[in-house]
């Protein structure tokens, strides 16, 4: 029971959940490894690592570098489907959610390829042509960058 008035004493505190998830997001957004804001004298610092001292071994284990070299190439590709927003990549509607395209998939104009979380907002991200997906170039759950190709069909 003292556990439990400790935890709505520090929801009266002035700490908000909510502001905290809004940064852990924007990590996972933008791959920073640390975020820190202050208001009306409450300073909240959110940061990503597997723990202290195992700060300076993460930027490098965030960028992942085979993906940062081939999207310039894919870019051009005439049934490339870039991302039309910053945001992160889901493949499916839901975690463990099935995908809604994989490789080999037959798509239509309109069909839904995955989605892309921009400011806690689900964006579809409709196929652009008919065709055959041959080239899927994101993960689930992974940041992307506005233009990054996602999707080839052909």
């Amino acid at each position: 029971m003292a556990a439990k008035d400790k935890s709505t004493a520090e929801a009266k505190s002035g700490v908000d959940k909510d502001l905290i998830r809004e940064l852990a997001q924007l990590l996972d957004e933008t791959g920073l490894t640390e975020i820190e804001i202050e208001r009306a004298g409450l300073r909240v610092r959110v940061g990503r690592g597997g723990g202290p001292g195992s700060a300076s071994p993460a930027p490098p284990l965030a960028a992942p570098a085979p993906v940062a070299v081939a999207p310039a190439d894919l870019a051009k590709h005439p049934g490339a489907v870039t991302s039309p927003m910053v945001g992160t990549a889901y493949r499916g509607a839901a975690p463990g959610a099935a995908p809604f395209v994989d490789l080999g998939s037959k798509v239509v104009v309109g069909e839904t390829l995955l989605i892309i979380e921009a400011m806690k907002t689900m964006n579809q991200i409709p196929a652009p042509r008919s065709g055959t997906v041959t080239q899927i170039l994101i993960e689930d759950g992974q940041p992307v960058e506005f233009g990054e190709p996602l999707v080839i069909i052909e």
